[in-house]
């Protein structure tokens, strides 16, 4: 059996139509729609697309008890959802694709904020504007109730903070599916801030697919 052409260590048991070459199981997972254009036609890509979406729902699904179940959550959800319902209500073009765009910017600029030194290559990332304005509200963000709470329990933890990122990220993906390009997961959002603004007691508005 031939050598994989990536690693040259293990055994290929996989032929790539993308790179006309063999494969195994470990670097054709590596490779597979990252660093290599699969096509269509490709006998392990249905697959692992299956995979990836029973995967991706699990995830959202976990993601949505947990916010259900934590107000603060709950809150600081809405909070870093309201910019992208702005953009996309100031400029049509703004699609499903920049809003997931804007959050994972959100969540890098909180890494390089975190870090004491940064990478290269960090100063010359390109400005997102809507990632900034996500950013910046995740930073103000502070948990209010009608009970006065302590400064230390009104705060977010960076860990609460990029669990919100990541559950937006993924109810965004789990809405506009296919079609990124859409706007179904803005159209969703501008429905339940309608909802919310025209209740008497607002609840929390919880980002569920």
């Amino acid at each position: 059996m031939a050598q994989c052409a990536r690693c040259r260590k293990r055994k290929a048991k996989r032929s790539c139509p993308a790179l006309g070459a063999p494969l195994c199981s470990l670097c054709c997972g590596q490779l597979r729609e990252k660093e290599l254009h699969c096509p269509p036609g490709c006998p392990y890509l249905g697959p692992h697309q299956s995979y990836q979406e029973k995967k991706e729902a699990q995830k959202t699904r976990a993601f949505s008890e947990d916010i259900f179940k934590d107000e603060r959550l709950a809150w600081l959800i809405l909070n870093l959802e309201a910019p992208l319902h702005d953009f996309g209500e100031r400029n049509p073009g703004f699609t499903d694709k920049d809003a997931i765009l804007a959050l994972e910017y959100a969540k890098d600029r909180m890494r390089i904020s975190r870090s004491l030194v940064l990478t290269a290559g960090d100063d010359r990332h390109p400005r997102n504007e809507a990632g900034e304005a996500v950013f910046h509200s995740l930073r103000q963000c502070r948990f209010h109730r009608k009970i006065i709470l302590p400064q230390s329990l009104e705060s977010y933890t960076d860990e609460e903070k990029v669990k919100g990122l990541d559950n937006t990220i993924s109810a965004v993906k789990h809405m506009a599916r296919e079609n990124v390009e859409g706007r179904t997961y803005l159209q969703d959002l501008g429905r339940r801030l309608a909802r919310l603004r025209a209740s008497s007691e607002p609840p929390i508005v919880i980002t569920r697919p």
